[in-house]
């Protein structure tokens, strides 16, 4: 089946509002290292995976670990950053507390391109849990990434904190299934179920981790079923909501009208999957990875910024491709290099004006 003429979501896009994509998520300082697994083993740390701990905990990490580099991080937000690299318009909703990490995190948003629309919590010195959130990223030798993350200010954000506005203003809005995690993610996924729904907002959901689909099974059954428009997933987070013993099993199980479920395959590229059929987008080659951190993140960002450009599926699911190759040739998780002018070098957008 050509994805060029797969059919569209059944809810056609707004354009040309003011954010083309609100992101919603955790606002988390990564720590970024590299180690081995026998340093994962001493931690505690389950490879390849995301593990929730509390502040201490991550204090003892770093001590572990050492050497660090510290980069505003969080996954829905390397998908603004990454949108906004290739010319978009994003915002970004989270929380953060009164601090110096909270003050660098909402100056360097600004400064990628994104609107920071940030709830800003007091400290409580008694409360080390209310500083901003953190997040160690383990690099392994194999270029796999694995996660301690304390959310901190970050788990406080609740439904209060998600204005109206700033979700009806987008052409889409993106979380991922980390906000699941929150006390209050039930209020925050009904909030924005209600506002996209009589906005006419189109909405995606990242699966995250596989570890996460486990926890909250229920939760994302319900929004593939009726909630969202798309859905982002690596292989074992598509086997996990599924049940189904292989990819394309799962996929299979998933199709619906109105859905697109995109399914990245790492090197293999991407399988993406609608009511009319399941279609492969190959990766961009990449030589010598070095931290696949962000690469689903920056997938996102790509088809994202494509279907609310005017894409059809297949440049959307390009430009993710793109996004994902040049984010895992460095270490961090977000581009070094404008993703508009690799974008245009490899004819999948316009030649950028000021280039």
């Amino acid at each position: 089946m050509n994805l060029a003429a797969a059919p569209e979501p059944s809810r056609p896009l707004a354009r040309h509002r003011r954010y083309d994509v609100t992101c919603v998520g955790n606002a988390l300082m990564d720590h970024l290292a590299f180690a081995d697994y026998t340093v994962l083993d001493e931690l505690g740390l389950v490879p390849g995976a995301m593990t929730l701990v509390d502040v201490p905990t991550t204090q003892r990490i770093g001590r572990r670990l050492g050497s660090v580099q510290q980069v505003p991080g969080g996954t829905v937000t390397n998908t603004a950053v990454g949108i906004a690299s290739l010319g978009g318009s994003p915002a970004f909703v989270g929380a953060v507390a009164c601090d110096e990490l909270g003050d660098r995190y909402a100056a360097d948003l600004e400064a990628a391109g994104v609107a920071a629309v940030l709830e800003r919590l007091p400290l409580d010195p008694d409360d080390v849990e209310a500083a901003t959130g953190r997040c160690f990223v383990v690099i392994t030798p194999d270029a796999e990434r694995t996660m301690a993350t304390a959310l901190g200010a970050g788990g406080r954000l609740d439904r209060s904190g998600i204005e109206r506005g700033v979700l009806e203003a987008a052409s889409l809005v993106y979380f991922d299934g980390y906000l699941l995690d929150l006390p209050d993610a039930a209020a925050i996924v009904e909030r924005i179920l209600a506002v996209t729904r009589a906005s006419g907002t189109a909405l995606a959901v990242g699966l995250a981790d596989a570890m996460l689909v486990e926890r909250h099974r229920a939760t994302l059954g319900a929004l593939l079923v009726d909630g969202v428009d798309f859905v982002f997933a690596n292989e074992s987070e598509v086997l996990a909501i599924s049940g189904e013993p292989s990819v394309g099993g799962a996929l299979e199980s998933m199709r619906r009208p109105g859905l697109v479920v995109v399914a990245t395959c790492g090197p293999d590229g991407a399988l993406v999957a609608t009511d009319g059929g399941i279609s492969e987008v190959p990766a961009f080659p990449v030589a010598h990875p070095v931290d696949r951190t962000g690469a689903g993140d920056l997938f996102a960002a790509g088809f994202c910024f494509g279907v609310t450009h005017g894409a059809d599926l297949a440049g959307a699911a390009s430009l993710g491709s793109l996004a994902a190759a040049e984010v895992i040739a460095h270490i961090g998780a977000r581009p070094e290099t404008s993703l508009a002018v690799l974008a245009a070098d490899a004819g999948l957008l316009p030649v950028p004006a000021d280039r």
